[in-house]
């Protein structure tokens, strides 16, 4: 795992690293059942308190991201999690919204950007 904390960056240290975290498991680098660094781990080599490292991995459980195993340390939740799926359908949601403005902005008609959809939907290879 590969956390990078932006000091000049308006986000709260805590919240750096749970993006990242959640990056780095919806991008497929953190795998279902790995094993992340314990707090005390973290804390020591982002050189932060373990409270921020505490608050990051307790609101990624409450996410559905992780887990936390008592006396064995957090791990990666997968897929089969519900609230991981919800989280990825909310990404979806959001892309797909992004997507809407930018063909208003466009001018695109609805009919137009539901061919584009389709059209992209037919083609393979966006693993």
């Amino acid at each position: 795992m590969h956390i990078i904390i932006a000091n000049g960056s308006d986000s709260p240290i805590y919240q750096q690293i749970k993006e990242q975290v959640k990056e780095q498991i919806l991008s497929g680098d953190l795998l279902e059942g790995e094993m992340l660094p314990s707090l005390r781990q973290l804390a020591r080599d982002l050189k932060i308190s373990v409270l921020t490292t505490t608050r990051a991995y307790n609101e990624l459980e409450e996410e559905g991201f992780i887990v936390s195993q008592p006396g064995k340390g957090f791990y990666v939740l997968g897929s089969s999690s519900e609230l991981f799926k919800e989280q990825l359908i909310r990404t979806v949601e959001s892309s797909l919204i992004d997507a809407i403005k930018a063909a208003k902005h466009a001018s695109l008609s609805e009919e137009e950007l539901k061919q584009i959809l389709d059209l992209l939907l037919e083609v393979d290879g966006y693993d």
